[in-house]
């Protein structure tokens, strides 16, 4: 382990440049390589902060086919930092696979504080912090009726991601299946067209049926009484 390099997960703004962190900027131009989720997403980020790091993209189509590689400069000493798009890596992102497989030849890894989308939509929902959980997407098809099902009876406060072309479907599906209760919806967290709209789950679709609609969502949905 002592002649390895170093694994770190390094957070990106989910928006607003400004939302990095001192250290994430030390980090992304000390290494000796960055592993982008889009080269051309992050390029905009490194160059705002002049990091001239060089970058290779490692995301969920190609990931299984670079790991190894990952692994030989990790093990023969290189430092390298994983970020995706947006956000904190492995939350929705890739991650999970490049950290199992750095553990499991005893390769440090470092994970930064720093942003992720659920956490400010959560906070300014009204709902409660105290105890939630965190669904991430739900299945686009097969599974995804079954799953909104088992969350029926939690009493927690559930946090989902969706896009904008299923919003309203998954609106409909929540409807139907846990009732009309209170939900609070954020899109495009941090950026110019920033909005979250709170009320019944009747409420919101119709707010979002009367507009385009554009962006990424945190959807955070009540827990059962």
């Amino acid at each position: 382990m002592s002649n390895s390099g170093k694994l770190y997960l390094v957070p990106t703004p989910i928006g607003n440049l400004g939302d990095i962190t001192f250290r994430a900027v030390e980090i992304l131009k000390s290494v000796d390589l960055i592993l982008a989720e889009d080269t051309r997403t992050s390029g905009v980020l490194l160059k705002h902060y002049q990091i001239s790091t060089p970058v290779q993209s490692f995301h969920a189509h190609n990931e299984h086919k670079k790991v190894q590689q990952v692994m030989d400069l990790l093990q023969g000493g290189k430092s390298i930092a994983q970020i995706s798009d947006a956000g904190t890596p492995g939350i929705s992102d890739p991650g999970f696979l490049l950290v199992r497989e750095a553990l499991s030849v005893e390769v440090e890894v470092e994970s930064l504080p720093g942003a992720t989308a659920f956490v400010p939509a959560l906070i300014k929902s009204g709902f409660s912090c105290e105890r939630f959980i965190f669904e991430g997407f739900l299945p686009h098809k097969k599974g995804r009726q079954s799953r909104i099902n088992a969350l029926k009876d939690e009493s927690r406060t559930i946090i989902f991601y969706e896009s904008p072309h299923r919003l309203l479907k998954t609106l409909d599906q929540l409807l139907e299946i846990l009732g009309d209760r209170r939900i609070s919806i954020s899109r495009e967290l941090t950026k110019k067209f920033e909005e979250t709209v709170t009320g019944a789950i009747s409420h919101v679709r119709q707010h979002f049926a009367e507009k385009t609609i554009k962006g990424e969502f945190v959807i955070v949905l009540e827990g059962a009484k």
